[in-house]
């Protein structure tokens, strides 16, 4: 399995959710499913990931540092099998970008939860406490689609 996580910059939403999964891969001994992040923008293409997001992850014992922001490209629609939107914003730019023989493999990153929140909001402008809120939604989706792409 080879899941692609997806936000606007690649500096907040999408390597948190790269970086969460990464970890429950790792701990549920999935030696070979890989994981990346991108942005559907290039505004931070080679950067790290936000501080304020490395700082939030580490506080969890996630490690984001390795991480470098890249934007989208064409080839992803096919080298990836689930393609996980952080908000409809993003979802509607991959969809348009997207070959139609992919777009089944589109989806918003919270559609695996029931709890009425269906966009992980974007931290950027906001205070410290988005992040943790960011990690708290993340943590939970991750862990709501490795249960139902190991069911199959």
């Amino acid at each position: 399995m080879h899941i692609l996580f997806v936000c606007m910059g690649n500096i907040c939403r999408s390597p948190t959710a790269e970086g969460v999964m990464r970890a429950r891969l790792e701990a549920a001994g999935l030696d070979g499913w890989r994981v990346d992040s991108a942005g559907t923008h290039g505004y931070h293409v080679g950067e790290a990931p936000d501080p304020r997001t490395c700082a939030a992850a580490a506080r969890r014992g996630y490690a984001l540092d390795g991480l470098r922001a890249r934007r989208v490209e064409a080839d992803d629609f096919e080298r990836f099998d689930l393609i996980l939107a952080a908000d409809r914003r993003n979802l509607a730019e991959l969809t348009a970008r997207c070959p139609a023989e992919h777009r089944h493999k589109l989806a918003l990153l919270l559609d695996v939860l029931d709890g009425g929140v269906d966009e992980v909001p974007d931290p950027y402008y906001g205070g410290a406490q988005g992040f943790d809120t960011v990690l708290d939604l993340v943590e939970a989706a991750c862990d709501g689609w490795l249960a139902r792409l190991r069911q199959g």
